[in-house]
């Protein structure tokens, strides 16, 4: 035979299995030009499909709300084999409710059926004393109303959630953020809630109606950032006065000398909330600490977020018992802070958020969640909503950071006003799926090359999910090789986004990627 070039260079492909004959991954919306408004995941199955967290986790004795979420064609009929004792399910509503007595770990074979067909999942249910084993996913009253949010914006918002169809693909929490609190007073001595919150305890039992969580602000400062009553006073028995004007105050952003921790805790279990927002700066571990202890002690599982700007060296201490906290300060829609106006740069954009979130990287984990703050996607404004400004893709890039990063996802815009695209964005239940993985991890950089950086973390099935991401302003070419993420041999590879394989790849995969977006696959290894 005779021996030519092109016979030798075969053989090496052949020997060594690499893909020098493979064409980066380059799917069409790469060409459409910027800031083009288009849509990657394809219409839902009418066929019943359960989505969301496959594990769940309850303190002995708590109440247990879990809503299965579902799509496909309604109605659909659920069931629940193994429940244990204390659980009840609503075969229409898919809600699981009780109280389970003893610690225990129970594996629940949860069905969904449809005149089209079924489906079956496992939901974990862990008995123990750690909750929120995956990252919360809800909504917050803040980047839409700010402190002038109302009971009525909280109802309509809620039943948006539900109405819309968030709750199918796990969206959980309906959070109050700063601007409920009146006066300190009642039974409890605790703070009850002002003229726009008439009644606390009928707002959370009709949330809880829907099948849906419910969350509330406060602050250990003697004065909220916004000018309310906090759980701290220089008064014995709390008593404060409003102080007009924001330079009046911010001489409360204080410790006060007396606080009245045990007494709010327990007027929000008795008003059935399911998660606080305790927000001050910096979170000090004394504070943080009498805090957990009252909530723990209130005969209710109400998952504690921290914010803002926890202070790194206290992460170790802040991990053991928060179940989230914030890493970096308040965000706004853009892709970098220098694109607001000089007096706005205290706030960050996307890739600042970046930066300052990558060395949390050791923290997070099942029950405690390293939180990059609430998502800017949809309609926000601080009090006066309008569309966001970040570009698709750059909504795009967002979506896929938190969920590489199993960060908290919290809305922040009117949920009755959410367009096509946005709507679109927030259900693709294959991206929700990474950030909802069971291990929990965040994920790291294994790879950057210019404006190219790629991201990657494990996931429970033994895959690797892997985010290529283009920070620069032109088409950029991302790659990564199987030694960068530590694997071998054949893998496949699954565009999540566009809920597409893509193909099977020998030892590194490259994608043309948009402008300041991203390709999110998941990479498997093939069938031997």
């Amino acid at each position: 035979m005779k021996i030519t070039a092109i016979t030798i260079l075969a053989s090496v492909i052949l020997i060594s299995g690499c893909n020098m004959t493979a064409k980066p991954y380059d799917p069409p919306e790469t060409k459409l030009p910027a800031n083009t408004q288009y849509i990657l995941a394809p219409k839902e199955s009418p066929k019943p499909q359960i989505n969301g967290a496959k594990v769940f986790g309850v303190r002995p004795g708590n109440p247990f709300l879990f809503t299965i979420p579902a799509t496909g064609q309604r109605p659909i009929t659920f069931e629940a084999q193994g429940l244990p004792e204390g659980l009840t399910l609503d075969n229409q509503t898919g809600k699981i409710t009780g109280k389970i007595e003893n610690p225990g770990t129970f594996n629940v074979i949860l069905k969904a059926s449809n005149s089209l067909g079924s489906t079956e999942r496992t939901l974990k249910i862990v008995v123990g004393q750690t909750i929120a084993l995956t990252p919360p996913m809800g909504w917050n009253s803040w980047n839409c109303w700010s402190e002038k949010v109302t009971g009525k914006n909280v109802r309509d918002s809620a039943k948006a959630l539900v109405e819309i169809g968030l709750i199918n693909h796990g969206w959980t929490y309906i959070n109050i953020d700063e601007g409920w609190q009146g006066l300190r007073a009642g039974p409890l001595n605790s703070i009850q809630p002002n003229e726009k919150f008439p009644d606390m305890k009928e707002l959370c039992v009709y949330v809880h109606s829907l099948g849906l969580k419910i969350g509330i602000y406060s602050t250990p400062w003697v004065t909220s950032y916004a000018g309310n009553i906090g759980e701290s006073s220089d008064n014995p028995d709390g008593a404060w006065t409003r102080i007009e004007g924001y330079n009046n105050f911010i001489k409360n952003h204080r410790l006060g000398k007396y606080s009245f921790e045990p007494n709010d805790a327990n007027q929000w279990a008795q008003w059935e909330f399911d998660y606080l927002k305790y927000d001050w700066k910096p979170n000090d571990a004394e504070h943080v600490e009498r805090m957990a202890k009252a909530l723990r002690q209130s005969g209710r599982d109400i998952v504690y977020s921290l914010s803002n700007s926890a202070p790194f060296k206290d992460a170790y201490v802040l991990a053991k018992l928060a179940n989230s906290w914030r890493t970096t300060n308040d965000i706004r829609d853009v892709w970098t802070r220098t694109q607001l106006p000089q007096d706005e740069r205290w706030a960050l954009g996307i890739t600042d958020i970046w930066k300052q979130h990558e060395r949390w990287v050791p923290f997070n984990g099942p029950g405690h969640f390293n939180d990059a703050d609430m998502l800017v996607v949809g309609k926000v404004g601080w009090g006066k909503p309008k569309p966001t400004r970040l570009t698709p893709d750059e909504q795009y890039t967002h979506i896929s950071l938190w969920c590489l990063w199993s960060a908290p996802l919290l809305l922040g815009c009117p949920l009755d006003q959410l367009d096509v695209f946005t709507l679109n964005l927030l259900t693709n239940d294959e991206v929700l799926a990474i950030n909802q993985d069971t291990l929990g991890q965040q994920a790291k950089q294994v790879a950057a090359d210019g404006q190219g950086k790629v991201l990657a973390k494990d996931l429970d099935d033994g895959s690797k999910a892997v985010g290529l991401f283009n920070l620069g302003n032109e088409p950029n070419t991302v790659k990564i090789t199987w030694e960068q993420l530590g694997i071998s041999g054949k893998q496949n590879v699954r565009d999540l986004w566009r809920q597409k394989n893509i193909g099977t790849y020998t030892d590194s995969f490259e994608a043309v990627v948009r402008p300041h977006g991203v390709i999110l696959v998941k990479i498997t290894p093939a069938a031997k």
